[in-house]
């Protein structure tokens, strides 16, 4: 017998720490505030209108760019935030959430050799998915006061071979946003560099706070126009089983990436889509004031917190709020978080994880998609370190 084992095209790349946490939080019985789901249901409206799209006869494949009125409603909010002229026809596809649209984007433009910007902390999906396309990951450090991007390390590290920068704001896990300066600086570098695309994740834009408004690339149309734009349903509709999200893109770029998708899942469940498209249409305002709604769970939150040991980074958007614990205890990130759920009882995501390389600035992820009852008994075991 042959022994022929399969070598690996992801031999550095483990199970994703959201997933050890929440089942490090499920087998010892702590509140978990890692994982970025809320503990609440969606609005009930939504789940109805499931239904009724069900017992309607909705049940077989929707079109594979998506159903045609979530794309026009997509588009209609698009234009009326931002001002985005995107045509639901041929500029926006539905996908299987906002990590398949991110797979997609990635297999569509990179290729062997290539190399994709991203910034670290980042997204656990970004440099997996570069590497399985035969791309090469140019992570850059964000700054550790604010978390912002410095742009002339950007600079220094372009190249003939730089195909792509992604961009994620409201930024997942920091909580930081992009301000007017990084939109000017990124237009520079799109004037300078005709060769490379922008893939911006979006998902958490309806979730920015202190009144200050989310800087959507869809807004600028010299970066919009080499740019592939992705949201998500399930982070603004607090339904991320339901796993619906979209791409935006110039038609160039669109037949792309929709040459990919048709692949990967061909369509997205079509009862959701028909409730999704209605929620635009008759709930629309609960959409524009999700800022508010979770703002208040972060000033909560932050409230709960208040005399601890931890401190508080600001947090400008998402629903994560990190904290500094180097005031209580010496370990690593990652130890810290398996002690604070297994010892203390309650979850959390080492912020060392959104990095390719071995750090430590003893900071941790705490979700506050939560009930308020949820944040403050998890508030009161976290006052007693």
């Amino acid at each position: 017998m042959v022994n022929n084992p399969q070598q690996s095209k992801l031999p550095n790349v483990g199970t994703t720490i959201f997933s050890v946490m929440s089942a490090l939080a499920r087998d010892h019985g702590a509140i978990n505030l890692s994982q970025g789901f809320p503990d609440f249901n969606c609005d009930p409206k939504l789940i109805q209108w499931v239904q009724e799209a069900m017992l309607a006869g909705h049940n077989q494949y929707a079109p594979m760019p998506g159903l045609p009125l979530l794309r026009n409603e997509i588009s209609r909010l698009q234009a009326k935030l931002y001002g985005a002229k995107y045509d639901p026809d041929t500029e926006i596809t539905i996908s299987s959430g906002a990590t398949e649209a991110l797979s997609v984007a990635m297999a569509a433009f990179i290729r062997p050799g290539d190399e994709v910007i991203y910034f670290e902390p980042a997204y656990d999906a970004y440099q997996p998915n570069i590497e399985l396309h035969g791309g090469v990951s140019v992570p850059l450090p964000l700054s550790q006061d604010g978390y912002q991007i410095d742009w002339d390390q950007v600079r220094d590290n372009l190249n003939p071979k730089t195909r792509a920068i992604i961009i994620n704001s409201p930024h997942n896990p920091t909580g930081s946003t992009l301000r007017p300066d990084d939109i000017k600086a990124l237009k520079a570098i799109l004037a300078e560099h005709e060769g490379i695309i922008v893939i911006s994740d979006e998902v958490y834009e309806h979730m920015v706070y202190d009144g200050q408004p989310h800087l959507s690339l869809s807004a600028y149309p010299e970066i919009a126009a080499r740019a592939v734009v992705i949201s998500s349903f399930g982070k603004t509709l607090h339904t991320t089983g339901w796993k619906v999200g979209y791409a935006m893109a110039p038609p160039a770029l669109t037949v792309e990436f929709r040459k990919v998708h048709q692949y990967t899942v061909f369509a997205v469940p079509t009862p959701f889509q028909h409730a999704i498209a209605r929620y635009m249409q008759e709930e629309e305002a609960k959409i524009l004031n999700l800022k508010h709604f979770y703002q208040q769970k972060r000033d909560y939150f932050l409230q709960e917190m208040k005399g601890s040991r931890f401190e508080p980074v600001p947090c400008e958007g998402t629903y994560f709020q990190l904290m500094r614990y180097d005031q209580i205890s010496e370990r690593s990130e990652a130890d810290f978080s398996r002690w604070l759920t297994t010892e203390v009882g309650v979850a959390a995501i080492p912020v060392s994880a959104f990095y390719g390389h071995e750090t430590n600035a003893q900071v941790v992820r705490f979700c506050f998609a939560k009930e308020e009852e949820t944040l403050r008994r998890a508030a009161e075991k976290l006052q007693g370190l």
